[in-house]
């Protein structure tokens, strides 16, 4: 289907074959360059065996070194739990369905055990994972399936939007990599150490995390990238692209040139990737088509003052 894909006065089949999106190959841990400091921060957090606290701002690629991690080390995606102002402690490691279980006693075949109504999320999954079948067998339900002994990577993500007690609530599990289900019984599940679990937590410094906490993580805090490197990510992120393209560098000047000229929410690492993914999908190969370029910045930015703003840079 030729581009643009809508139009308001053209009538369009009703099942139009739509391209996939220009970002679906772009997988979040392929091509993902770690400066040297980064690689260092890493590599103690390893050799400590304690969690690695990432911060920066939104779209500094926090969110895509574990996948890097995880796949750079043949283990597949991590697991992933996505903080909310909702969370509590437990929703790390499982959740628990006791109004289904609750129904469940005046239905008949269904199950009575706890187990079956249980859920395991992201750390508690990476725990299970690194035990013997056999180990886990009476934690594991019909919904649970058991793929280990194997290592992992969880990711924490963001972790600065849960409630203030959630990191103390989690200070002793994640530091001795156990949790227990009383809904089973109490005893501790406890990570095997022929197996590791590496965990890399987030946050956008919106709120400050207790000192208890930060003691226990390796912290980096990663920096908006040089032009030199934002160009290294454009060539590794989009085939075809070199960091001496003319496009590449002119796309780089003009983001930074965004960046720094005090709009409301400056642009982003990862909308900057976006932006190009888009303009090299519609076939630009320079900077030269202006009115054209302009109607692309609503990657870049995100409210109108900001927009009008913006149009007038380029």
């Amino acid at each position: 289907m030729p581009f643009p894909f809508y139009k308001r006065d053209r009538k369009v089949p009703e099942d139009p074959a739509l391209p996939p999106p220009a970002l679906r190959g772009l997988d979040r841990w392929t091509g993902y360059e770690a400066d040297t400091d980064l690689e260092a921060a890493v590599n103690v957090a390893l050799l400590l065996g304690q969690p690695l606290l990432l911060t920066g701002e939104p779209g500094t690629g926090k969110t895509q070194l574990p996948f890097h991690l995880s796949n750079q080390f043949g283990w597949g995606d991590p697991f992933v739990f996505e903080a909310k102002s909702t969370s509590n402690y437990r929703d790390l490691f499982y959740t628990y369905d006791a109004l289904g279980r609750f129904h469940a006693q005046d239905t008949e075949g269904a199950s009575r055990h706890a187990r079956d109504y249980i859920e395991y999320n992201a750390l508690g999954r990476a725990i299970l994972r690194t035990r013997e079948k056999n180990d886990v067998d009476r934690y594991l339900g019909a919904g649970n399936k058991h793929d280990g002994p194997k290592s992992s990577v969880v990711l924490i993500d963001e972790i600065d939007k849960a409630p203030r007690d959630f990191p103390n609530d989690i200070l002793r599990e994640i530091e001795n990599l156990y949790f227990k289900v009383p809904e089973i019984d109490l005893e501790e599940i406890k990570a095997s150490s022929d197996h590791r679990v590496i965990v890399v937590i987030t946050s956008n410094s919106e709120k400050n995390l207790p000192p208890a906490f930060l003691r226990r993580c390796t912290f980096f805090h990663i920096k908006n990238p040089s032009d030199e490197k934002l160009r290294t990510i454009l060539a590794s992120r989009l085939r075809g692209l070199t960091e001496e393209d003319q496009f590449c560098v002119d796309a780089v000047a003009l983001y930074n040139k965004l960046r720094k000229a005090g709009l409301e929410k400056s642009p982003a690492t990862a909308e900057l990737i976006a932006w190009v993914a888009y303009l090299r999908e519609r076939g630009f190969t320079t900077f030269d088509e202006k009115d054209a370029i302009r109607t692309s910045l609503s990657v870049l930015v995100k409210s109108e003052e900001d927009l009008k703003q913006a149009i007038n840079l380029v």
